[in-house]
Formats: structure tokens, sequence, C-alpha cells
């Protein structure tokens, strides 16, 4: 077969009528928001007709009989006025995103995170090229969605330079960055914001339930290394050969970056080495404050204070750089950036607020608790308590992606109920929101209300005009199964050799 320079022709008709009924359906949604506001009024509703039937449920861990409550009776009414503003404040994700924000975003504000990455990008050796844009994407997680739109340009900018393919690099990019939610060396955001919703969920069933931003860390970690690898392999194997020889041409748009940015992120490497070097020490001080009462860090202060001590490392390497550059020239510059990408989480708090009351009302009805235990005890009635079930489950999310693009409004909607109805079969919070972010992570590249597959489609046209959503799906479907199928795996094998996903988190309670 000859090469060509046309991009890949679109999904066959069967494929494309199923996904533009997948996106017509998915359209139809209401906005996140407007959902989790219906989603309440369905609580209301469910649990007025649950209280006049008489439905309890007996909690297997205490004995303890608990009736549904109605949300319209008076203690109800009560306590959805009383519980309004405590249920948005006191909403754990909420503080723990606000927190990461600070710091990451005073990094992408000044343009650290930028420099950062097309710096390591460029100066990657040839022959690793592929290598590193792999591993770029997927460690921008720590910029959250902002790198489903940095890298792809700036990947495909270095194909072009190096003579290849750059759709192929633009592709290697949106597809790594997408894997990057459930990949990454650091704890961040994401890690934050699946586990105050994880929190409050397990919560229905265990009040004293905590899952960590560090529960999936070793996972992510071996994670990073697979999937650059799988990645790299399916850009050089499967989708350069697929897009053949370009042999177009279009004008590269540079990046202005100040003029002493190298000695800016030399500075920040310093202070970057002066802090972990400076917590380090104090983490294995004799007596240190950092460590529990028996010396160790299972659980720990340092575990539970992991968010603060992410968000000071993000200021300390952020005002290095801002300093050297130019960008910060007074503390008034600092709070400024930081407010300015307190902007950006606009729309995430609004949601927070609806999201919010839905969870307190779930969780007051003891709906929760009722789908639990009664989904649990059918399970266990066929025998669908494995593995097998974990893996239904994966790829029910992974439909749910297709119609839901917000992984934090996806899992704020799933928790409350498989959480606790896993729990029940002795599965830990954390593995069930590892088994989630799996299916997460793997299809977000593929789903049609991805608002930036729009923005990254834009890019390719750059380089084929004639460029649709078929096309920009079918570059990212190898990406997808392979990621998923891997993922699975990786999952199945941490659980049977019974590994920890993260600091005492294992498949079993």
């Amino acid at each position: 077969m000859v090469a060509t320079t046309q991009s890949p022709k679109a999904s066959p008709r069967r494929s494309a009528r199923l996904l533009n009924a997948i996106e017509r359906i998915g359209n139809r949604l209401p906005d996140p928001f407007m959902l989790f506001v219906m989603l309440a009024v369905v609580v209301l509703i469910a649990s007025t007709l649950f209280a006049a039937s008489g439905a309890s449920v007996v909690l297997p861990a205490t004995g303890e009989a608990q009736p549904i409550r109605s949300l319209v009776s008076g203690d109800g009414i009560r306590f959805i006025l009383e519980s309004m503003l405590t249920n948005f404040t006191g909403f754990a994700p909420l503080g723990l995103v606000l927190s990461m924000m600070l710091g990451i975003g005073l990094a992408e504000k000044i343009g650290l995170l930028d420099v950062l990455i097309r710096r390591t990008v460029m100066s990657a050796p040839r022959q690793l090229v592929t290598y590193t844009v792999a591993f770029t994407g997927i460690m921008m997680n720590v910029a959250s969605d902002a790198s489903l739109i940095l890298l792809p340009p700036l990947a495909a900018m270095v194909y072009h330079t190096l003579g290849r393919h750059p759709v192929a690099g633009l592709a290697l990019g949106f597809a790594s960055a997408g894997a990057g939610f459930t990949a990454n060396l650091l704890i961040v955001g994401t890690d934050a914001l699946l586990s105050g919703i994880s929190t409050e969920a397990a919560r229905l069933i265990d009040p004293t339930m905590v899952v960590t931003p560090v529960d999936n860390w070793y996972f992510n970690c071996l994670s990073v290394v697979v999937l650059t690898i799988l990645a790299a392999q399916i850009s050089e194997r499967l989708t350069e050969p697929r897009l053949g020889t370009y042999e177009g041409d279009v004008e590269q748009v540079e990046h202005d970056e100040p003029a002493n940015a190298g000695r800016g992120l030399r500075n920040a490497g310093i202070a970057a080495l002066l802090y972990v070097g400076g917590l380090a020490t104090l983490v294995f001080w004799p007596d240190s404050p950092l460590k529990n009462d028996d010396g160790g860090l299972i659980p720990s202060p340092f575990l539970s204070g992991i968010i603060p001590i992410i968000l000071f490392f993000f200021i300390t390497v952020s005002v290095a750089y801002g300093v050297t550059t130019g960008k910060i020239k007074s503390s008034r510059d600092i709070s400024e950036k930081m407010a300015d990408a307190m902007r950006d989480l606009g729309g995430y708090i609004v949601l927070i607020f609806a999201a919010s009351q839905f969870i307190a009302w779930f969780g007051w009805t003891h709906i929760g608790s009722w789908l639990a235990v009664n989904g649990a005890e059918m399970l266990t009635s066929i025998n669908f308590t494995g593995l097998p079930v974990i893996i239904c489950y994966i790829v029910f999310t992974g439909f749910m992606n297709l119609l839901i693009f917000s992984g934090s409004a996806k899992w704020a909607l799933e928790a409350p109920i498989f959480v606790p109805l896993f729990m029940q079969l002795g599965y830990h919070p954390g593995f069930i929101q590892m088994a989630y972010r799996v299916a997460d992570s793997s299809t977000n590249i593929i789903s049609p209300l991805n608002p930036y597959m729009v923005v990254v489609l834009t890019f390719i046209r750059k380089y084929d005009r004639e460029a649709g959503l078929g096309t920009l799906i079918s570059l990212m479907l190898p990406y997808s199964l392979a990621f998923l199928t891997v993922w699975i795996i990786m999952l199945v094998s941490f659980y049977l050799l019974g590994l920890p996903f993260g600091p005492g988190v294992h498949g079993l309670m």
C-alpha cells in the first residue's frame, strides 16, 4: 500500500451511525449542574415513596436498622434548609481542589508549565521523541484539563520539524494526556478530587472511612511506565504507518518565551530540590511530627497533609521561576495570578454546589445504604461477586463516558451507589476508585462529548482540511482500546497478587 498524505477515513457507516446516535443522545443530556438538580429531585420523590412503604435497611457491619427517611417530612425539610451551606462548604473535594489549584494555577499563569513542557519535548534526542511526547502527556495531568490542549499542537509542531507526520504527534499528545488522569508520578488535583468524593461515598457505610489522595499512587506510578511504552509503540507501529508521509506545509506558530526562561527553570529546579530535601529531612527526622505514634508513615500526618505539602511545593517553585523571569515583581503579582487561576474554577464551584446537595440528601435518606446492601445481597445470591463484576463495572463506566464526559461529575454520580455496594462485597473504596479511573481515562479520548475534541480537531485541520470527528475518533480508538485492555490486566494482576494500589490499600478491605 502506498503511503499518502491524507488522514484516515472516517469510521465505516455502521460505526458512524452508532457514534452519531451516541452524540445525539449525549447532546440531549442536561448540563451537569442541572443533572444533579434533577437527581436531587429524584431522591426527594424516591425518599417519600420509600418512607411511605416503610422500607428500611440493616447494616451488616453494626446490625443497626435504618429506616428510609423522607425529605418531604418535617425532619427532611429542616435538614434541607439547615444543612445546605455546610453540605457545600464541608464537601471534601471542594477544599482539596481549590487548594491544589492555588499552587498549580500559579505555575500555569506565570508560564512555568508551558516552558517546562515545551523544553522537555524539544530537547529530547530524536530517537526518543515519541517516548518523550508520551511521557510528557501522561505527566501533564498536573495541569488537569489544560493538558488536553497544551501538548497536542506542540507535539504536532515537533513532529513536523523532524519531518514526521504532524497529525501523528498530535494524536499521541492527546491520547497520552487523556491517559494521564490515571497515571502520574506526582500526587495531583485529580487524586485530591476523586478521593474526596470517594470518602463522602464510603462514609455512607463506614463513617470513619477516609480515602486519601495517595491511595492509588503505586498503581499510577507503574501506569506511567507501562503506558509510555504502549502509547509510543502504537504511534510508531500503527498510527504513523497508517498516516503515511506528510508532504504538506503549514505555518508554525512560535511561542513567546522569556529571554531568561532557562535561568528561571534552573532556579525553580534548585528551589524544588531544596524543598524536597527539607521535607525529606523533616519526614525522616527522629520523632518527626509528620510520622504516626509508632514512627511509621501509613497512616501519618504526612499522608493526611499531602495536599498542603504539594501546594507549598508549587508555590515555592513558581515563585522562584516568576521572580527570576520577571513574571512576579511583587507579592501582589502572586495573589493576582492565584486569583486568575481561581476564576477558571467558577464552573466547577457551581457544579459542586449541586453535587454536594445531591450526595448529602442521598446519604441522609439512607437510600444509598439500602441500594448497597440489597445490591450486594443480590450479587451474592447469584454468585456474581468476584473480578467479573469489577470488569463489568469498568465496561459500564466506559460506556457512561460516552454520554457524560466530566470525570468528577460522573464519579459524583456513581460513587454514592457503587462505592457502598462494593464495600458490602468486601472491596476497598480505593480499589473501586481505581477501577473507575481505569475506565474513565481510557475512554475519554473517544467520547464525542469531550469538549476538547473540538479544539484538537481544529488543530488537525491545520494539516488536513478534510478531517472530521470520525478522523479523530479513528485515530484515538487504538489507544483507547489498548489502554483499557492493559489497565484491566494490571488491575486484575494487582488484585490477584495482593499488591497495594497505594499506601495501605489492597483490593479487599
